[in-house]
């Protein structure tokens, strides 16, 4: 690692204008490539306060050997400059995005005499004119199946092709009339040609032209009594029809436009686009990101737009972004030079395209969630993960069994904690549990994770109590996939928390990990390993350490305990707006006895407010529908803190329309 201080350039010597940079290892080899509107203000950052770099920058500063930089004209020549650099040098420390599987594309091959129609993936070619991304094969081959009876374009290989030319007769596709054979000369070069054209002309989204034109030709036919011909018109314009119909209208016919969003986390972010092409879905395509640097939503769309727009040649009149990227301007400018037209960049705010931007987003979320996910599926991965747990945090053994515990509130209200489960690096979901938090007022999260932790571990030393002798941690047999939780011989059920953990993961820093290790050893239990997970640098804290542990930022146990904690903020997330959804819904009517959810309804409808329902009458109460004089009173008292008066309403008899006899039959068993 070298002291930036030996590398920095001298005072004075960085221009003050717009630029391009490269910071080197010692080895001259591009780490990173950078761009600023002002050179001297931007390379200063990397050298004035070092300690105030985000960690990742840090290390890329640390690892650089010296730097040098390119002064330009303009902002757009600098994003062009820098995405050329970032394309030449692939330096470590920058954004690339990872294509996260290969999607096909529908082609026509332009660039040859007789175009063809086909299903292509990989890097473009030029001449060939792309439609797409389609999420599977056999959706390109439907709609090209529906197309081929109006416009019958060659879709044979070269071998084919020159075959059949050989044998002087067309294929089964010549024969059944969807292809109109060039190969043995039924049309024309020039004749085929067009034929191509009109079909990517549809494909585009120009299709009322030629949906028009068949209707004028069939109407045409059958004037002149041509039945046949205006019969396969007919079924020509279905299957035009059919073709349009696998893909959803969405917004309004003149909108074409391409939507991005995002779903990040710490160490990466996914992306997923929608491509919107005459008010449909053509398309939808994801990529996979590390997030090398500190970088924010709005820098990943400024490295996705460069990255993406820069070699292609479908930039869209309009892109939709959920943030505008630094360099607004400048980027609207580069990819008007693109297209060959105005681009408009926008955040939608309201309506169907901010509701379509928040679908995209949705599939952003499970890509990555997905992505993930893969990483966890395979046994070695899983394995390896938990053996780099073991190493980072000096564990006797690895953690087969990882308990993880956080917890949730809004400013105090409502606090609530969660503990997950994974064993062998795999989620056991049939062992969470869920915790209110009861000795702690307001927002406290050391003494609630002290409460939590401590009321776990009181349960697991009573359940095990029973045995006569403490689990063993970690016992191989227990943790075998299928594995039964042991059962409790006076119940006859599961012990809940029978199983102790070799690792107990808490979200938080110093202060959160201090707690849980209080807790355990005020229990006497002196087995099990803690640490901390502090959420903004991914730093794993050990008890009475002043250091943080910090695993690779790309290892597979980073991976794995990251999931774990997140897993586990989701589960109490979910818990708390349960809780805070039912004490949001709960009023004064809740305890007047007998009342159902029916009667309470209608209450509220007709009153408009619990406060003028105080301010009513027993016989203004009665004048609600299912309402009796005797409920009438009952309700009255209730609200007024009188207590409901004996022998009233809930006892038997009476109008029939007692507390006790509520509409909603939620106490119909009680009547004698």
């Amino acid at each position: 690692m070298a002291d930036p201080a030996t590398y920095r350039p001298a005072p004075g010597s960085i221009p003050e204008s717009p630029g391009v940079y490269r910071f080197r290892d010692e080895h001259g080899r591009v780490i990173y490539v950078g761009k600023a509107k002002h050179l001297r203000q931007r390379l200063n950052s990397y050298f004035a306060d070092f300690s105030a770099l985000h960690p990742r920058t840090q290390t890329m500063v640390r690892t650089a050997a010296r730097v040098d930089w390119t002064v330009v004209a303009t902002e757009v020549e600098a994003l062009q400059l820098e995405y050329s650099w970032i394309k030449e040098f692939d330096p470590r420390f920058n954004v690339r995005y990872r294509d996260d599987k290969s999607y096909p594309y529908l082609a026509v091959t332009l660039d040859e005499d007789f175009p063809r129609v086909m299903v292509m993936r990989g890097a473009r070619r030029k001449g060939v004119r792309y439609f797409g991304p389609y999420s599977h094969a056999w959706a390109i081959r439907e709609t090209v199946d529906q197309l081929l009876r109006v416009f019958p374009v060659r879709t044979c290989s070269a071998g084919v092709f020159k075959r059949q030319h050989q044998l002087g007769r067309p294929c089964l596709l010549g024969d059944i009339g969807k292809c109109s054979a060039p190969c043995v000369g039924r049309v024309s070069p020039e004749e085929h040609r067009l034929l191509a054209e009109d079909f990517c002309d549809f494909m585009a989204g120009h299709t009322t032209r030629f949906i028009k034109r068949l209707e004028r030709d069939m109407r045409e036919a059958a004037a002149a009594q041509e039945y046949e011909r205006a019969a396969r018109l007919r079924d020509d314009i279905r299957a035009l029809e059919r073709a349009l119909e696998k893909q959803a209208v969405v917004l309004p016919d003149s909108t074409d436009c391409d939507m991005i969003a995002f779903a990040e986390d710490e160490l990466e972010a996914a992306v997923q686009v929608f491509y919107v092409r005459g008010g449909r879905i053509r398309g939808q395509r994801g990529w996979v990101v590390d997030k090398v640097a500190d970088v924010t939503t709005a820098d990943l769309v400024e490295h996705f737009l460069i990255q993406i727009y820069s070699e292609s040649e479908s930039v869209p009149r309009e892109v939709l972004v959920p943030a505008l990227p630094p360099d607004e301007e400048a980027m609207t400018e580069l990819l008007s030079e693109q297209r060959g037209g105005p681009v408009r960049l926008r955040v939608p705010q309201r309506g169907d395209k901010k509701a379509l931007l928040e679908t995209v987003a949705r599939n952003a979320h499970e890509a990555l969630k997905l992505h993930k996910t893969r990483r966890t599926s395979d046994l070695t991965t899983r394995s390896r993960a938990l053996q780099e747990i073991q190493d980072a945090l000096e564990l006797d053994e690895a953690p087969l069994r990882i308990e993880s515990y956080d917890v949730s509130n809004l400013q105090g209200t409502n606090v609530v904690a969660s503990m997950v489960v994974f064993e062998d690096g795999l989620a056991r979901k049939g062992e969470y549990r869920r915790f209110t938090i009861k000795a702690v007022e307001g927002q406290d999260d050391v003494r609630s994770i002290h409460e939590v932790i401590t009321r776990r571990f009181k349960r697991y030393l009573a359940e095990t109590e029973k045995t006569g002798e403490l689990d063993h941690l970690g016992d191989a047999a227990d943790l075998e996939e299928g594995a039964h939780q042991p059962i409790d011989p006076e119940t006859g059920r599961p012990r809940k928390f029978a199983y102790p953990p070799n690792l107990v993961l808490v979200d938080g820093g110093p202060p959160q990990v201090a707690a849980a290790q209080r807790a355990l050893d005020e229990l006497g239990v002196d087995d099990i390993a803690v640490c901390g997970i502090a959420k903004r640098l991914e730093e794993l804290w050990l008890p009475g350490e002043a250091d943080p542990v910090v695993l690779p930022r790309n290892s597979e146990g980073m991976f794995l305990v990251q999931r774990i904690r997140d897993e586990a903020h989701r589960f109490a997330i979910t818990f708390h707006r349960q809780r805070r959804s039912k004490s949001m819904t709960m009023s004064e009517l809740d305890n007047v006895p007998g009342l159902g959810p029916a009667r309470r309804a209608a209450l509220l409808k007709h009153f408009g407010s619990l406060k003028r329902l105080k301010d009513a009458t027993p016989e203004q109460v009665a004048e609600v529908p299912g309402i009796g004089m005797r409920s009438a009173e009952g309700i009255v008292a209730a609200l007024h803190g009188a207590g409901v008066p004996p022998g009233r309403p809930g006892a038997g008899g009476g109008d029939g329309g007692g507390i006790g006899a509520g509409v909603d039959g939620e106490h119909r068993g009680r009547r004698s």
